[in-house]
């Protein structure tokens, strides 16, 4: 008993020291976080993705992937993503493996490796949170 009311008691302190300090969040940063997440949906072409993107808190828009398998989602793609406005943005060979329910990406430029993610399926997509690679 003592020692639950010992614990309590030192996250309560840990909890309103770390509230004093000043810590910048995520939202007040200006520069985009390397992090991002894509939602991949299948297309009613075969072989075809729909994306949905954002990079960090700065950076999103729409996509699509082609060239794909004609069933499921893992396999080989080439992919294309535009910025909310249309604005072109990136484009990528995709890689997409799956193990078990989890399926592991890669975004390729030239044969080299860009970003890397991680994935499962939610409902009738493709759920994936990614990061960029230094090459």
């Amino acid at each position: 008993m003592f020692r639950s009311i010992f614990v309590a008691a030192l996250l309560t302190s840990l909890l309103f020291a770390s509230g004093s300090s000043s810590v910048a969040l995520a939202s007040e940063t200006s520069e985009a976080l390397n992090i991002g997440f894509v939602l991949y949906t299948k297309s009613y072409a075969p072989g075809t993705l729909n994306a949905r993107w954002m990079y960090g808190n700065k950076y999103r828009g729409p996509g699509m992937a082609t060239g794909g398998p004609r069933d499921g989602y893992a396999g080989n793609y080439h992919v294309r993503y535009f910025y909310e406005n249309g604005e072109f943005s990136d484009e990528y060979d995709l890689v997409i493996e799956k193990t078990g329910d989890v399926y592991q990406v890669s975004w390729m430029t030239s044969g080299k490796l860009s970003a890397v993610g991680v994935g499962m399926e939610v409902g009738n997509g493709l759920a994936v949170g990614w990061r960029r690679v230094d090459g």
